[in-house]
């Protein structure tokens, strides 16, 4: 029996001690200036500062650098910078980021003069881009909706407020509509901060969230008192009221990558739907899992999601230090 509740432990926490919100993507643009005259910024996420010098970005074959480019390590990225000439349009030319590697991806945004941005997304395994000409909507869309999965699926934060719904809740019918009432908040804050029409600043926002979780993992363990909590009786409420809150979250990341200007509306609804659809993987996994561990023994079950509760609460009350203390 305590195997059994150690092993559910184990499945559902595995990748719990990660940071919250580690999705950290990183980030090129290419901005031309005047006519010929670009400016090349970039940040590549690195677990660790580099032991050996990281080479500069690629640029096309009609661009050079005009001096040497500045770079450092700072906050756990590269960051860098130069100015660059380019004789002629880069249209064909090729931008590639040698140094790209591990599952990170890096988001390339070209920004001629009186032309649509270019959006291009490079991975460890396609470090380069060819810049071909104004980007398709639907290559907006592909590039944004795989940056929106990746985000819930690395945004701890997010992902573990969910899972505690899930815990909470336990059956299907009331996950999913707890669920879709978080989906339809957070979608609503998510669009109306990411299009300028609501702001809150990213500090109080994340602490919230961190609390958030502390007050999941509490429910989570009074579920067994005689008189349901108010959680319980109206889940769907409780998920709304914390969906409008994590909806500031989401577009907080979104923020620090980017909309792409002219593709402003495909981009948010691309980054939003692959959000859900992260969402929804975790919680049928999560759902899954009760499933398989309940036919197996039912005190298991309990003690394993009491265990996770005591996990989840600690970690977001870490966080919550965390954030209001740093």
């Amino acid at each position: 029996m305590r195997a059994l509740a150690a092993l559910f432990l184990m499945l559902l926490w595995m990748p719990g001690t990660a940071s919250a919100d580690e999705l950290r993507p990183g980030y090129l643009e290419m901005s031309e200036q005047r006519a010929g005259d670009w400016r090349i910024a970039w940040k590549l996420p690195l677990a660790q500062p580099p032991t050996s010098a990281i080479p500069v970005p690629t640029l096309p074959r009609s661009c050079r650098y005009r001096e040497e480019p500045q770079q450092g390590f700072v906050g756990g990225a590269i960051i860098g910078s130069g100015q660059v000439s380019c004789a002629g349009g880069v249209t064909g030319g090729t931008v590639t980021v040698p140094a790209l590697s591990g599952p990170g991806d890096m988001l390339v945004r070209l920004a001629p003069l009186d032309q649509p941005v270019q959006v291009h997304r490079l991975t460890a395994a396609t470090p380069a881009a060819t810049v071909t000409g104004p980007a398709s909507t639907w290559q907006v869309l592909q590039s944004y909706f795989v940056i929106g999965v990746e985000h819930i699926l690395a945004g701890w934060d997010h992902l573990l407020f969910v899972i505690a719904l899930v815990l909470l809740l336990r059956t299907p019918r009331a996950v999913v509509v707890a669920a879709t009432a978080f989906t339809l908040a957070h979608s609503v804050t998510l669009a109306a901060a990411a299009l300028g029409f609501l702001s809150m600043p990213q500090k109080p926002v994340e602490a919230l969230i961190a609390l958030s979780i502390v007050f999941m993992a509490v429910e989570i363990l009074r579920k067994s008192r005689t008189v349901p909590s108010l959680t319980l009786r109206f889940p769907w409420v409780i998920a709304l009221l914390f969906g409008l809150l994590h909806g500031f979250g989401f577009a907080g990341a979104l923020s620090a990558i980017g909309l792409p200007e002219g593709d402003i509306v495909p981009a948010l609804l691309a980054f939003n739907i692959g959000v859900e659809a992260g969402q929804i993987l975790v919680v049928f996994a999560v759902l899954g899992l009760l499933a398989a561990v309940r036919r197996l023994s039912q005190p298991a079950l309990q003690t394993g999601i009491r265990l996770a509760s005591y996990a989840i609460g600690i970690t977001g009350a870490y966080w919550l230090l965390d954030r209001i203390l740093v």
